[in-house]
């Protein structure tokens, strides 16, 4: 993030926080003259929010007329990664309110999947994932390699190991279950290890034209 300029007025929400995503909208016209004019606004909002919004920070379409976002938080790990100073605002609210819609245990799943990589490059994608967490297998309690190589040797029902003998005791259980991890991509989280099944992913968003309903800024195109 670039060095900011000296902030003589800088206005603060008190919503941050609380928030599943919040962005700091600054003033482009003030900023570019050296003055930091800007407020936290939590996601997701309303057109109403936004507008007051945008009224206290001076954007008044006149003399000023365009804010770009100077900072950014989510409560979900990972998702500020794929913000950035021009990110759409519409776009980020869609993305806040599909996030709500999750519940614990499913972002917890979301985060892991952000994690495993190769799965997200934008937040479209981010906005996608929330309908193709079923494509993911989380194996619970299974924390590390060890209890992952168990869990596919004792508990899968793969293997029969009573069909060899005294030999199943010289599985080396972690080595086994680390390439497991290499081979699915997979990654550990608090509540076990996440996986990709191999199921195919769905993009109902295309990226380009954000729901009416999720729709909070009147610059961007709506799609009925």
């Amino acid at each position: 993030m670039q060095t900011l300029p000296h902030a003589s007025s800088c206005l603060e929400s008190t919503e941050v926080g609380s928030s599943t995503i919040s962005v700091f909208i600054t003033n482009l016209g003030k900023y570019n003259a050296g003055e930091l004019v800007g407020e936290w606004l939590a996601l997701p909002t309303t057109s109403e929010h936004v507008t007051q919004c945008l009224e206290r920070i001076g954007i008044d379409g006149i003399q000023y007329e365009e804010f770009f976002l100077t900072d950014y938080e989510s409560s979900v790990s990972g998702i500020s990664d794929y913000i950035s100073e021009y990110s759409n605002l519409n776009e980020l609210n869609y993305l806040a309110s599909r996030l709500e819609e999750l519940s614990s245990n499913d972002i917890e799943i979301y985060e892991a999947v952000i994690d495993i990589g190769g799965h997200v490059q934008s937040v479209a994608d981010l906005i996608n994932l929330v309908d193709n967490l079923d494509c993911f297998q989380c194996l619970l309690n299974v924390s590390d390699e060890y209890d992952l190589g168990f869990y596919w040797i004792e508990e899968s029902g793969c293997y029969h190991l009573k069909e060899l003998g005294n030999l199943a005791n010289y599985f080396d259980y972690e080595k086994y279950g680390r390439d497991i991890a290499l081979e699915q991509g997979g990654t550990f989280c608090s509540s076990g290890y996440v996986y990709h099944t191999g199921e195919s992913f769905n993009e109902d968003y295309d990226g380009k034209c954000v729901p009416e309903e999720y729709c909070v800024y009147p610059a961007s195109v709506f799609c009925i």
